[in-house]
């Protein structure tokens, strides 16, 4: 089951994110501090919390401006929805559902006072009386008309459709068939279905219409009741949960009796290990303190030995499972001697977490990089939350690699994804670093244009707070920087959709064997065609190879035309999309490559053109969608495009985009060699 779109209302900074998109495995939620990025994060745990993770607390929670209408009774907290995410089912779940239910979505909410509610979207409807009455009373006219007649039975005391008038004697037009009220209607029917007419097939399926009708919502909720039970876990981990590298057990046994913590986020992080390691701080510290048994008591002996050997299994088991994981997300530098395995020690009252490097040297683990203590105190926390369900897990990160040098803040990026590959990710960043020129489709602006406002979370990369956009600035200068002076190659182009489009393509077409781009040429997004030739003037100062790839349309055709380009690149250096294109549009745009499938794939997104589309070729399909469709985005429908293509290849283009493609590349390759 995967989250796919999510709302939070009325919590803490929070008045109303509105709904936003989560993608299947990495959501990066980028924005200034104090926009609310946190406040969301933990607003998202609730709706499957781990046990021990304190629940809504309606005086610390609810936003401290609106407070009195709580204590005043104008708003009931039972009414409140503060968090409500909308899950897409995976096979996994569609093979526990009866065919009717297996394309639905599941909608989980979590109220101010902590309680759930469910609903499905795309499963059949609840019937009310009003859709029935009908069927009804033309099959109660045939059973009252036959009933006298019906041989060798047992003829009912009072007529059918008078027993049927007790039952729905209370119904209206909208009463919906559901809970008491459909098992009674159930039994009726199946008490009269003896007369009905042998043979009659109008009035038996009429009958078994009418079965079906009273049976949806016992089968909705035995959907809910699956479903429910398969939510993922939320688990959140945040840069103060700590495990420290030597812990004193009788210290901590005694604070975590007596409830005075010396450090609350550190002494949670070390709960999760010792949970992790299936002791109680307690067991540990007496068994560090037990004494030494009589070398004549064979028995004591042995015991001593079996506990012994006990917590030394316990804590193995933790060091391999830690350490295997670590590595698969983790990608040490060996040159260096970093990180080979997690060792997890108990020294009488003291448990160790010690690293033992490629010489075999055991180093206390506050030793190793930021990077590292951040990784192995997350996977203690968060298999310690998820218990057995670590594989149906979404991680909530806040501020991931926060200490990290910028760039190894890139390389720890890579160890992000890795993790996003099992588990459904979604982390908050300001740092231009943790945000790939690759992944601005991953991005999810967090903003707060006044307290008033609120919080408001947006799927489109958009804002009017220039703060929130600036890690996506930086990442794009980052990597515009470093093609200006490592790149040979470059590809200018009109902007960042023409970017994705260009990218996700080749790289289905280098999947499937049947070409791609050079992997040594770099993509240039120029925001507009109008300044493609200032990017082209600066790279071309630079003595690099530079290539410029437009659109046929006006705005393309003038930069095309400006004669400074033409003289720092050429015209065979000037690609327009025309060159490839095959078909009847006059002055076509990159998308018109892609019209099918993009017609195709915009229908997740709701947008339905392909009626107009078919029959009106000669439009441009950027024309056909902003005028059928409201609020049309071309960066929404590129976006769409990405995710679709993460899920697809090549042979699921038509054969015409599939040629204009390959022609496209071949060109830009040849152009560029």
């Amino acid at each position: 089951m995967r989250l796919t779109k999510a709302r939070i209302q009325k919590y803490r900074s929070i008045r109303d994110t509105g709904f936003f998109d989560v993608e299947s495995d990495k959501t990066i939620l980028v924005g200034p501090n104090e926009a609310g990025k946190t406040a969301v994060l933990r607003a998202l745990q609730q709706l499957n919390p781990p046990d021990d993770v304190r629940a809504f607390d309606i005086l610390r929670d609810y936003p401290r401006s609106e407070y009195n209408d709580i204590t005043l009774g104008k708003v009931d907290p039972a009414k409140v929805t503060i968090v409500e995410g909308h899950f897409t089912l995976e096979p996994e779940d569609q093979a526990l559902l009866a065919d009717d239910f297996k394309g639905c979505t599941y909608i989980r909410g979590r109220t101010l006072d902590n309680r759930r509610w469910h609903r499905l979207i795309g499963a059949p409807e609840i019937h009310k009386y009003g859709d029935i009455d009908k069927d009804l009373a033309r099959l109660c006219a045939h059973v009252d008309s036959s009933v006298s007649s019906v041989e060798g039975i047992d003829l009912p005391q009072t007529k059918p459709s008078s027993t049927l008038e007790v039952i729905t004697n209370n119904w209206t037009s909208t009463t919906l068939i559901s809970g008491e009220l459909a098992k009674k209607l159930k039994q009726w029917l199946s008490s009269i279905f003896q007369y009905i007419e042998e043979g009659n097939s109008k009035e038996e399926a009429r009958h078994q219409r009418l079965l079906d009708a009273c049976i949806v919502s016992e089968a909705r909720q035995n959907t809910i009741a699956i479903l429910d039970d398969r939510v993922p876990v939320f688990v959140l981990f945040s840069n103060y949960f700590r495990v420290r590298p030597v812990i004193h057990l009788e210290h901590l046994a005694s604070r975590l009796e007596t409830g005075v913590m010396d450090d609350e986020q550190y002494d949670y992080g070390n709960q999760c290990l010792l949970k992790l390691l299936g002791f109680t701080a307690r067991e540990l510290s007496n068994l560090g303190k037990a004494p030494e048994p009589p070398a004549h008591d064979p028995a004591a002996l042995l015991a001593y030995r079996d506990q012994l050997d006990k917590r030394s299994y316990q804590l193995n088991g933790a060091e391999v499972r830690l350490t295997n994981d670590i590595r698969a997300v983790w990608l040490p530098d060996t040159s260096r001697g970093e990180a080979d395995r997690l060792r997890v020690v108990a020294d009488g009252q003291y448990l160790k977490v010690v690293v033992e490097d490629s010489l075999g040297v055991n180093i206390e683990l506050d030793q190793r990089s930021e990077g590292f203590q951040w990784l192995v105190s997350f996977f203690v926390v968060f298999f310690a939350e998820a218990v057995d369900k670590h594989e149906n897990a979404v991680l909530l990160l806040d501020e991931p690699g926060l200490s990290l040098h910028g760039l190894k803040q890139r390389d720890f990026r890579k160890t992000l994804s890795r993790l996003a590959e099992k588990n459904q990710t979604l982390y908050s960043t300001h740092s231009p670093f943790l945000v790939g020129p690759d992944e601005l489709d991953f991005v999810r602006v967090v903003e707060m244009p006044d307290r008033t406002a609120g919080t408001k979370i947006h799927s489109e990369v958009t804002s009017d707070d220039p703060a929130a956009l600036l890690p996506l600035q930086e990442s794009l200068g980052y990597d515009l920087a470093q093609s200006l002076f490592t790149q040979q190659r470059n590809l200018i182009l009109e902007g960042l959709t023409d970017y994705w489009y260009l990218d996700a393509v080749s790289q289905l077409l280098r999947e499937a064997n049947d070409g791609g781009l050079n992997d040594k040429i770099a993509l240039v997004p120029a925001q507009s065609a109008g300044k493609v030739v200032y990017f082209a003037t600066i790279l071309h100062a630079h003595k690099l190879k530079v290539a410029a790839l437009l659109d046929s349309d006006s705005a393309g055709d003038q930069a095309a035309q400006q004669q400074i380009l033409v003289h720092r690149l050429g015209n065979k250096a000037i690609l327009r999309t025309k060159d490839v294109y095959v078909g009847s549009v006059a002055k076509p745009e990159i998308e018109e490559l892609l019209r099918d499938t993009l017609v195709m794939v915009a229908k997740e997104l709701a947008w339905d053109v392909s009626s107009v589309a078919a029959q009106d070729i000669s439009r441009s399909i950027v024309e056909i969608f902003a005028q059928e469709i409201d609020n049309f985005s071309k960066y929404k429908l590129a976006k769409a495009f990405v995710r679709w293509s993460r899920d697809h290849t090549a042979a699921d283009l038509t054969p015409t985009e599939t040629v204009q493609w390959r022609n496209l590349i071949n060109t830009v390759n040849k152009v560029l060699k």
